[in-house]
C-alpha cells in the first residue's frame, strides 16, 4: 500500500513510519519539521514539507495513497491552558484535517481510508462503569477538542472514504509521552499517584498501538471511532503501584489535586480524570493485544536497566 502519514515526527508517527516500511509499504510523510524525523533514509519513504493548513506539492500524493494518517496535533500537555493556548491546541488539530478532507474531496482517486487520531478524552471524566465506542463526549475542553477533531475527519465519510477515529488511551514509551515524565520521580525514590489515585488512567503499549493502526489500515470491515486501550484497566492507584514494582521503588508520594491545579490549573485534568476505556471494536475485530496486562507492559517497557538507572 502507499500511506500519507501527517504528523509523523512525534512519537507514534515515527514508529508507526518505521513500522510500516519494514513491511515493505510505500510511505509518504508530511510535516512541518522534516528535521525532527528519526527515520533513516529508505527507498519507499517520501518526506514532504506542508504547512497543515493549506493546498501545497503534497495534494498530488493524496491523488495515488491507498490510506491516509493523520496524527498531526500540538501536544496538549506542554503549556497551561490560557485562551490563547487552547485556540492553538484545537486548530493544530482541526485545521490538519480539514486540509486532508479537502484534498482528498478534489480528487478523482480518492483513497480508500482516512485513520485520524483522536484519544479517549472524548469521552470526558467517567468514574464508573466501562466505557466503549458508543459512549457519548464529555463535556470538559478535552472532550470538546475531540469532538471537533472528529468532525472534521467525518466529512470525508460524504464522499466515501472509509473513516477510522483512533481514540488512544495513554501511550507507554519510556522514551517519551507520560511514561517518561512519571519515571523520573520513581527513579528518586519521590513516586506516587496523582491526586486521589481512583481515577481511571486507559493505557496502551506503544507496540500495540502501532499494532493496532496496522490492523486498522488492512481490515476494512472497521469503521468510525475505535478505542485504542489494553483490555486490562487501571486505575492512577493501580498504574502506580505497577510502576513502582517495575522499577523496585516504593510508590507512597501521592500528589494531592489541589496541588496540581495550582500548578498546572485546568490542564490538571489530563492526570486528575480519566474513564475506563475499553477496546470493544478491536476485540470484536478480532485483534490481539501482545501486552494486555499492565505489568508485562511495564516490564518489558522498563527491562533496559538504563531505562530506570538501577
Amino acid at each position: 500500500m502507499k500511506i500519507v502519514i501527517a504528523g509523523a515526527s512525534g512519537l507514534i508517527g515515527s514508529l508507526l513510519t518505521k513500522s510500516l516500511l519494514n513491511s515493505r509499504h510505500s510511505v509518504v510523510v508530511l510535516t512541518r519539521n522534516p528535521q525532527r524525523l528519526t527515520t533513516s533514509p529508505h527507498p519507499l519513504l517520501q518526506v514532504e514539507p506542508w504547512d497543515g493548513r493549506t493546498a501545497g506539492n503534497w495534494h498530488r500524493h493524496i491523488v495515488d495513497a491507498d490510506a491516509v494518517v493523520n496524527l498531526a496535533g500540538e501536544s496538549l500537555g506542554t503549556a497551561r491552558w490560557t485562551k490563547s493556548r487552547k485556540r492553538a491546541l484545537i486548530s493544530s488539530r482541526v485545521d490538519p484535517t480539514q486540509a486532508i478532507v479537502d484534498a482528498m474531496k478534489g480528487t478523482t482517486n480518492k483513497p480508500q481510508a482516512l485513520l485520524n487520531a483522536s484519544a479517549v478524552g472524548y469521552y470526558g471524566r467517567v468514574d464508573d462503569g466501562n466505557v466503549t465506542e458508543d459512549h457519548p463526549s464529555g463535556s470538559d475542553f478535552t472532550s470538546s477538542v475531540c469532538v471537533e477533531w472528529e468532525q472534521a475527519a467525518l466529512a470525508a465519510k460524504s464522499f466515501g472514504v472509509r473513516v477510522v477515529l483512533l481514540r488512544s488511551g495513554i501511550v507507554l514509551d519510556p522514551r517519551g509521552g507520560a511514561l517518561q515524565r512519571m519515571v523520573l520521580p520513581f527513579r528518586l525514590f519521590v513516586g506516587g499517584p496523582l491526586g486521589s489515585g481512583n481515577q481511571w488512567l486507559p493505557w496502551i503499549h506503544r507496540v500495540d498501538e502501532i499494532r493496532a493502526i496496522c490492523f486498522l489500515l488492512e481490515n476494512s470491515r472497521v469503521s468510525g471511532p475505535v478505542n485504542l486501550a489494553a483490555p486490562e484497566s487501571a486505575t492512577m492507584q493501580d498504574f502506580s503501584r505497577a510502576l513502582g514494582k517495575s522499577m523496585r521503588r516504593p510508590s507512597v508520594m501521592r500528589v494531592p489535586a489541589f496541588v496540581l491545579k495550582v500548578v498546572l490549573g485546568e490542564m490538571a485534568d489530563i492526570v486528575l480524570t480519566g474513564q475506563r476505556a475499553i477496546p470493544q471494536e478491536l476485540l470484536q475485530a478480532g485483534f490481539t493485544f501482545l501486552f494486555p496486562g499492565l505489568k508485562g507492559a511495564l516490564d518489558e517497557l522498563l527491562a533496559d536497566n538504563s531505562s530506570h538507572g538501577s
